[in-house]
Order: structure tokens, then sequence, then C-alpha cells
């Protein structure tokens, strides 16, 4: 019944407070915080989640463009999705965010696939701008060098960022 009686009450639930006493509201809770040097906690719906240090972020990008680039060359196009698949269950498992793993995911996919284009067509002297504009060209693309690289890069960050997404799914969440 002491539950009813505070209902709709202003201060009733003492939110933002981390001190015990009486008539303590927001207002007296977040003076005795700024007093003591610590800033006040604000009011989350979900549980924290640790994110990456940028150093694991930065490695973990490089990793995973180094595998796609080395496979890119072995002729191997599907391997942007098994990386984003691999990476989706580690993120998950991590307990990271997606608005921190898909950036990571995309940068991997589109690094990992331009070095070997670039590769090709500066150091071995291959055509390839001459292939990527009869592939853009045979695509329904304007007959340009960029368009065929472009729809290159397009099509492994769809095929990374739909494995990190599956990844995810089937991945069950950390226990906290």
């Amino acid at each position: 019944m002491g539950e009813l009686r505070r209902l709709g009450r202003r201060g009733g639930y003492r939110l933002g407070s981390l001190g015990s006493g009486s008539g303590a509201g927001m207002n007296g809770s977040i003076g005795r915080l700024r007093g003591l040097g610590r800033t006040p906690r604000r009011l989350t719906f979900g549980p924290e989640r640790p994110g990456p240090r940028p150093g694991w972020w930065l490695a973990a990008v490089v990793a995973g463009a180094v595998v796609v680039a080395f496979t890119a060359l072995a002729g191997l196009w599907f391997v942007p999705f098994a990386v984003g698949l691999v990476a989706g269950v580690a993120t998950r498992r991590a307990g990271w965010r997606v608005r921190l793993a898909l950036p990571a995911v995309l940068v991997m996919a589109a690094a990992g696939w331009a070095a070997p284009l670039l590769w090709q067509a500066l150091a071995d002297g291959e055509p390839v701008g001459a292939t990527a504009r009869v592939i853009a060209a045979l695509g329904g693309l304007p007959p340009y060098a960029v368009a065929g690289v472009a729809a290159t890069l397009v099509v492994a960050c769809a095929q990374a960022a739909v494995g990190l997404w599956l990844g995810r799914a089937v991945t069950p969440p950390p226990a906290r």
C-alpha cells in the first residue's frame, strides 16, 4: 500500500539519487555529488555494455581486412560474409553495440577488397580498369572503371553486413 501512496508524487522514487536520506530528491543528490567531484548518474533503459577500446577495434579491423584481402587474391569472393559472421558472433559475445561493430565490418570488407584491386592495377600491370569498365557496362552501370570498382566494394560491404547481422542473430546475448 505504501507504493500506491508514492505513485505520481514528485520525488516519490528518488530517481537519480545515490544517497539514502530523507527528502533526498534529484536536487539534493546532484548537489552532494558535485561537491564530492563526481558526476550524477543518468537514467538509462538498458544494461550498460562495455565498448571496445580503440586499440582493439583497430586491431580487429586490420586483421579482418588482411584476411579479406588475401582471400580475395585467392578468388574467394564470399569471405566478407564469413568475416562478418565471425565478427557478429564475437561482438555479441563481447557485448559490443551494433553501432560500433557495423562500421568495423564495413571498413574490413571495403579495405579488404580495395587493396587487392589496387595492388593488381599498380604492381601487376593487369587491366583492372578495363575489366571494371566491362563489368560495369554489363551490370547496367555507367561504363566507367570507378562504377565497377564501387559496385564490387558495395557488394563486399553488403555481404559483411549480412554476415554481421546473422552472427548476432544466432548468438545468444551474454549473461550478465
